[in-house]
């Protein structure tokens, strides 16, 4: 028998190793959990639109691969593959219809999975650094430097259409909680508010427009600042709104009345919140306050958010926080939680200030 003929004779058979025992329902559940080839597919099928393009009518394998500068084969085995899982249909071979679940990764779905999966989008190309969750598991710190070679703040200024796309999500998400913090807080008894890390100006506009006597300054690095400007001057609070370019880990402009600190901490390690609160409060001195905006996680709903946080660790190395977790950050910055507000949006505004 020829070595290569044994070989073939006791090689595994894949689709084997892949199929539960019939009419075993725990069977099937777990290899459902254990699948990386389905999800993977699907977001390689997103990347590429290949749900817009069997949309228009681009649904022969061939017209797929030229319009997505893929390997025809390769592809083919792909769509195949997800034809079996009920992504798309084959009426005929290497032809292809959409399916009810393809509608879930066209573009103009509105829960917005598409933009969620697709690998080369902010929110997508971080998944891939769960292929090394297994660091992130095994030292507590994140694991997107093992699968790009950088951390995911320096792939961002590396990829400058990246961190555009990175800034214009971080605006949206901020446009949805701008206005309940505008409201929510006693702005009026501040004078001046320094917006650390304020991206793209989204909640200082609010603020200030619904707030005439109050004065800013948004702190944040230039590539993430860069659009401050102009939103600014388009709600006509420009001219009560200073941009200061640099990092929340380095000395603030000092003597506000407030350091606002929205959605940033989740964002990061716990030793890392303890370097940006110990910066805030530097510049806010014995009378200034923080405010933390964040998700503040109850211990009875912990668990709901384990996908969220295992997401924020391999990615980032954050989480989001009981506040219980939130008072010991602020501890070790000599601050405090003097009041705990929550806002519709489901965030809360936890105000911090000196010990006494």
């Amino acid at each position: 028998m020829s070595r290569t003929t044994d070989q073939a004779d006791q090689a595994p058979d894949a689709n084997a190793a892949y199929a539960a025992p019939a009419h075993d329902p725990v069977a099937e559940r777990f290899m459902a959990m254990a699948d990386v080839i389905t999800p993977n597919a699907i977001r390689v099928a997103a990347t590429l639109g290949i749900a817009d393009l069997v949309r228009k009518g681009v649904n022969r394998l061939d017209a797929l691969a030229a319009h997505t500068s893929t390997d025809r084969d390769a592809l083919g085995e792909m769509m195949r593959h997800l034809t079996v899982q009920g992504l798309f249909e084959q009426p005929e071979p290497d032809v292809y219809t959409a399916t009810e679940l393809s509608r879930w990764i066209q573009s103009d779905h509105p829960v917005g999975m598409r933009e969620f999966l697709d690998l080369d989008s902010p929110m997508g190309r971080p998944q891939r650094a769960f292929a090394s969750l297994l660091h992130s598991v095994r030292t507590g710190g994140p694991a997107y430097a093992e699968v790009y070679g950088r951390t995911y703040w320096e792939d961002l200024d590396a990829h400058p259409g990246l961190s555009r796309a990175f800034n214009a999500k971080m605006a949206e998400q901020v446009s949805e909680i701008a206005a309940d913090v505008a409201k929510t807080y006693e702005w009026d008894r501040v004078g001046r508010v320094v917006d650390v890390g304020g991206g793209t100006g989204t909640l200082l506009a609010e603020v200030l427009a619904a707030h005439p006597a109050l004065r800013s300054t948004l702190v944040d690095l230039p590539a993430a600042s860069g659009g401050a400007a102009r939103l600014l001057t388009e709600a006509g609070v420009a001219d009560r709104c200073e941009i200061v370019p640099g990092s929340f880990f380095e000395p603030l402009p000092a003597g506000a009345d407030v350091y606002v600190l929205s959605t940033i901490l989740h964002d990061w390690s716990d030793e890392a919140c303890r370097k940006i609160l110990h910066r805030c409060a530097e510049a806010a001195g014995e009378h200034g306050r923080v405010l933390v905006v964040e998700h503040v996680i109850q211990p009875e709903i912990r668990q709901g958010i384990s996908t969220l946080n295992l997401i924020l660790l391999a990615t980032l190395g954050g989480k989001e926080r009981s506040m219980e977790e939130y008072a010991e950050l602020a501890a070790s910055a000599g601050l405090q939680a003097l009041r705990t507000v929550p806002l519709p949006s489901g965030r809360s505004l936890v105000e911090l200030g000196r010990r006494p």
